[in-house]
C-alpha cells in the first residue's frame, strides 16, 4: 500500500500542494459518514487529491467507477457495502 497515490484516480499525490490546489492532499472516507461510515476509523480513511475527493461527493466507490482504483488493501472478511447497516439494526432492537 503506497501512501502517496489517490486512492481514486491512481495517480501520485504531491504532498507539497496546498489548498485550494485541487491536486492537493486530502483524506477521503471510504464510506461516507451520512452512509454510516465511521468519521475517525483509521480503516475508513484513504489519502485523495481534494479533487478527487469532492467528485466522489458522498459515493461509495464502486456506485461512481467501473474499475475501482484503490492504495487501501481492506480485509476481505468485511462486507464494506453493509458496513454499519447491521450496526444501525441491531441499535434499533436495542432501543425497543
Amino acid at each position: 500500500m503506497s501512501q502517496n497515490i489517490c486512492a481514486l484516480c491512481g495517480k501520485p499525490v504531491d504532498k507539497s500542494l496546498k489548498y485550494p490546489d485541487p491536486m492537493s492532499a486530502t483524506i477521503d472516507h471510504i464510506i461516507p459518514i451520512d452512509r454510516g461510515g465511521h468519521p475517525a476509523d483509521i480503516d475508513n480513511l484513504q489519502l485523495a487529491h481534494m479533487k478527487c475527493n469532492r467528485d466522489k461527493s458522498n459515493n461509495l466507490q464502486t456506485e461512481q467507477q467501473t474499475s475501482q482504483v484503490s492504495n487501501r488493501n481492506l480485509p476481505w472478511l468485511i462486507d464494506w457495502k453493509a458496513y454499519r447497516a447491521d450496526d444501525k439494526a441491531s441499535q434499533k432492537k436495542i432501543k425497543k
